[in-house]
């Protein structure tokens, strides 16, 4: 394999480099592109002709590999147009059957590694090493195309990526400081590599190492990369939904610009002069349209602001910067909040747990802007029957509804920082939810671990929790951040343990929890307890009056619930 730069020489300033991005496919154009793909693996030299390009007797080439279907490709020129100069693969868990790496180490010994990491065969994307031409080392081309693969493998849900190195020229060397590390006892001679290859591996949660910021910044770029080398939707619109997506693509002008010529924009909206002028009535309230709206100095309006690509619906759309964007949609709380309340709010981290109730609490706090950050846990893909109690079309069947959920917070403010634990919460993701730290908890999901695990989590972490039950009408708060012994669940279940209560059958959870509502939330019922949660979360987050307790509204009668009641 070539030598991408000396392992010890310091990291070059790499220019921008034009590259283009597909999923292997293995008809239709992608073909074709599969095709273009393997000719240069097999011209490139590789290890300073140690592993000449080969042709096999039918004309293919010897790099034909069936892992191809199904993988990113990632080919690098110096400018539109120009001729290939670098590639590398990303192969998904969709091809893991196909890994290199589990061939390397046989299907035993490779789950093996996954199991003792904790990594679910779901969760790990294998990337292959990256190819350049040698004039093209010095300037950082390599280093360009292996932290592209790492920042795309981030953006695709990865919770590791893993690979086989070299070790004759550095390649190892060169992979650890991505982060990747050398897993023991993998290395041995391969006769066809010409040295010994070892099988290295990538925390997701541990950064990008030494490259971090450009592997970051490669990652927030890579849904652009890859919209940009789509294949444009058919006129019949045949083509797969998008069921993975959830963050919109913030781009420049000159960015949407180059997503219009892809053909893959399927609606423009630009209000940005009504946008300016709401803003200037935001900030002058008086007098206001004299003059008509502020322009912005020195900036044409289309070159103001951002503009926001979301992937699913194919919609860019153009809208203020950040600041001024929340600073007028946030303008109907003047009066109710004030402007540095309504920032203290944008600073806050919320975790979301069990949709669809859960799904009416973090709509409703995108809508009134509470919080900026946003961390929700999956529960299973949008179904017919959600249609009642979720905000979601037919054409939305079948996405998982912390993703759905996610767009539509997005679709609210494209600068929320949305991530979502499409496996729910699970004694192998729980701890992976709470990094990092939360402000607040909605917890609103009916299985009795989960409600156990994470008031556990929350009381270790100081983080207070708000449920609804709406069919009760009831709001349960817990200040943890207040009250540090507070019994779980206000001790109506006693000193119960989450560890008591994974193998408990059915009939034994309705022993225990009957007490605690879980019948379906219809549309009104979510709406109204996503009402209550942003009410107690505004107050929690402000340090306005909001003690523990069990706090009911019912227009039906209930001996000695009614009104609030602090535990």
């Amino acid at each position: 394999m070539t030598l991408l730069e000396h392992p010890g020489a310091p990291a070059p300033e790499t220019p921008d480099w034009h590259v283009t991005a597909f999923l292997g496919a293995r008809s239709g154009e992608d073909r074709a592109r599969l095709d273009a793909v393997r000719a240069l693996r097999a011209r490139i030299p590789v290890d300073h002709g140690r592993r000449p390009a080969r042709l096999r007797e039918d004309g293919g080439h010897a790099e034909d590999q069936d892992l191809d279907f199904g993988a990113w490709h990632f080919i690098a020129r110096r400018s539109p147009g120009g001729p290939p100069l670098g590639y590398i693969r990303l192969s998904t868990p969709d091809t893991g059957a196909r890994f290199r790496t589990r061939g390397f180490l046989g299907d035993e010994r490779y789950e093996e590694l996954l199991a003792a990491e904790g990594f679910a065969a779901a969760e790990v994307f294998e990337h292959g090493r990256p190819i350049v031409e040698h004039r093209t080392r010095e300037l950082g081309l390599g280093i360009h195309l292996n932290a592209l693969a790492i920042g795309a493998a981030h953006h695709l849900g990865a919770r590791a990526v893993i690979g086989a190195s070299g070790t004759k020229d550095g390649q190892d060397r060169f992979h650890e400081r991505f982060g990747f590390r050398p897993v023991p006892g993998t290395r041995r001679y391969v006769p066809q590599d010409t040295e010994d290859i070892v099988i290295m591996l990538h925390r997701v949660a541990d950064g990008g190492g030494r490259h971090h910021e450009l592997v970051t910044r490669l990652r927030d770029e890579f849904p652009f990369i890859a919209a940009a080398g789509a294949t444009p939707p058919t006129p019949s619109g045949t083509g797969a939904p998008d069921r993975e997506t959830w963050r919109p693509v913030l781009c420049t002008a000159a960015d949407a610009d180059a997503l219009l010529a892809s053909g893959n924009v399927r609606e423009v909206h630009d209000t940005i002069d009504d946008q300016l002028a709401e803003l200037a009535r935001s900030r002058e309230p008086a007098g206001h349209d004299e003059d008509g709206p502020e322009k912005p100095a020195g900036a044409r309006p289309r070159e103001h602001g951002t503009w926001a690509w979301y992937p699913w619906s194919g919609r860019l759309v153009h809208v203020l910067p950040r600041e001024e964007f929340r600073l007028v949609r946030t303008d109907g709380d003047r009066g109710r909040i004030e402007r540095p309340g309504e920032r203290r709010l944008f600073d806050k981290k919320i975790g979301v747990i069990g949709p669809p109730a859960g799904t009416g609490a973090a709509l409703t706090f995108a809508l009134e802007g509470i919080g900026g950050a946003f961390k929700l846990a999956g529960s299973g893909g949008f179904g017919l029957s959600d249609l009642g109690r979720l905000r979601g079309g037919l054409h939305d069947l079948g996405v998982d509804k912390a993703v759905l959920s996610a767009r539509r917070m997005a679709e609210i403010d494209p600068y929320l920082d949305i991530e979502v634990e499409r496996a729910g919460l699970t004694p192998e993701t729980i701890e992976r939810f709470f990094a990092g730290g939360l402000d607040l908890l909605v917890e609103e999901c009916d299985t009795p671990w989960v409600k156990i695990a994470a008031r556990e989590y929350a009381r270790d972490l100081g983080i207070p929790v708000v449920t609804a039950c709406p069919g009760r009408g009831l709001l349960d708060v817990e200040r943890f951040d207040r009250e540090p012994e507070r019994p779980l669940l206000h001790g109506l279940l006693g000193d119960v343990k989450s560890v008591d209560l994974l193998e408990l059958t059915p009939q034994e959870r309705t022993a225990a929890f009957g007490g605690l509502d879980s019948r379906p939330h219809p549309a009104s019922g979510v709406a109204l307890g996503g009402a209550w949660c942003a009410e107690a979360a505004r107050r929690i987050l402000l340090g306005r009056p909001c003690e523990s307790g069990r706090f009911h509204t019912d227009l039906e009668p209930r001996p000695h619930l009614s009104g609030s009641r602090p535990g």
